[in-house]
Formats: C-alpha cells, sequence, structure tokens
C-alpha cells in the first residue's frame, strides 16, 4: 500500500527537522571553516532543490531515507574534513578495536567509505526518477542509473581538482584530500560505482512502495 500524501509529507517532515538539527549542531565550530563551506556548496543547493521541487518530484520513502542518510554521512566528513574524521577514535573507545591497525591501514578510507555510500545511497533515487521521466527496457533501466552515478562522481572529481588549483595551499588539500595517493580520485570513482551495483540491486530487491510520481 502506497503512503498518504499526509503520511508522506509526515515523515518527510520528520527525516527533514532532523537533517537541519545534525547539520546546524555540526556546523558549529568545525575544525577548518572554509573546507566546511566548500565540502557544503552541493548540500546548500541540493537541499532547497528538492523541496522547492516536492509536488513534482516525490520518491519514495526508501529514496529520501537513503537521501537522509548520505546527507549525514557527508555533514559528519564536512565538519572534521574527510581526511580527519575519527571514526576509529570512535570505534575503539566502543569496542576496544583498532581496525585501522587491525586491517593495516595507512590512510583515513572515510572518504572512500562515503564515495561508496554516494553510489549506494543516491541511486534509488536517480533510479526512480530516470523511471518517472520515461520508462526503460530491464537493461538500460539498469545501465542508466549506474551510468549517471559514475559520470557524475567523475565530475565531481574533476570539481574537485578545480577547486584545488584554484584555491590552493591547505584548503585546496583539505578539499582534495587525496592523504597522498596518487589515484585517490579513480578509486574514489570506482567506490562509487561499486556503491551504486550495489545499491540498484537492493533496491530492485525490495521494490518500495511509494515511489516517484511526475
Amino acid at each position: 500500500m502506497n503512503p498518504s500524501h499526509d503520511e508522506r509529507s509526515g515523515y518527510l517532515l520528520i527525516l527533514l527537522g532532523l537533517f537541519l538539527a545534525f547539520r546546524s549542531a555540526l556546523a558549529i565550530a568545525p575544525h577548518y571553516r572554509q573546507d566546511w563551506l566548500l565540502e557544503n556548496v552541493l548540500v546548500f543547493i541540493a537541499i532547497p532543490l528538492l523541496i522547492w521541487h516536492y509536488r513534482r518530484l516525490r520518491f519514495s520513502h526508501y529514496a529520501y531515507t537513503a537521501l537522509f542518510v548520505f546527507f549525514c554521512l557527508h555533514t559528519i566528513g564536512a565538519h572534521f574534513t574527510y581526511s580527519e574524521v575519527p571514526w576509529n577514535t570512535w570505534l575503539t573507545s566502543l569496542t576496544g578495536w583498532d581496525a585501522m591497525q587491525a586491517l593495516g591501514l595507512q590512510r583515513n578510507p572515510f572518504d572512500r567509505a562515503v564515495h561508496f555510500s554516494y553510489g549506494l545511497l543516491i541511486v534509488p533515487a536517480v533510479a526512480e526518477l530516470i523511471e518517472a521521466r520515461g520508462p526503460l527496457r530491464d537493461l538500460w533501466r539498469n545501465l542508466v542509473p549506474i551510468m549517471f552515478i559514475m559520470s557524475n562522481s567523475e565530475l565531481y572529481e574533476m570539481i574537485e581538482w578545480q577547486a584545488a588549483e584554484t584555491f590552493g595551499g591547505e584548503l585546496g588539500q583539505a578539499y582534495l584530500g587525496t592523504q597522498g595517493d596518487i589515484w585517490d580520485a579513480q578509486k574514489d570513482s570506482l567506490m562509487a560505482m561499486l556503491g551504486a551495483i550495489m545499491g540498484l540491486t537492493v533496491y530492485r530487491v525490495f521494490r518500495p512502495s511509494g515511489a516517484m510520481t511526475r
């Protein structure tokens, strides 16, 4: 059964309220304010657009929840800068397990995890948008959302590169966040693609109700 308009609106207002509260809390004294502003440019654009076009762009609860989780992960990365998110410190304090040492990790993998999450959590909304605008045959209805995530991820890497070239210095390096890996952009894009493949597979299995309406 599809959720009613009131149920859908109520759920989305809860998600929006939670996200705004979370983002407001982490907007207080971020570790690097200039990098925080750069990291949030696209969020400052995306959230108002989703609200503004809600009457025409209505996704399923599944897709909206996935978007909410991704924006929260990105908010954490923007607060600390991606290369300095202390996830391992949190994990060690909670469980006593030092994942960085146990897995032999030399760089903070939080940015890679969020690139994977980009594909995993954004692809449901992409799939619903594409299907609502023009239903595709089975092969293309699965390929096009993944191709969109791949191209979008590559575009973001080019934006990062240009921003680093433009601002340079500490701010450019903080925003780029390569942590010394010359193949960082390619690996980030690969993670986004793998996330999209997994995300679309899970989405097709669950087949959420209340998918996007025109």
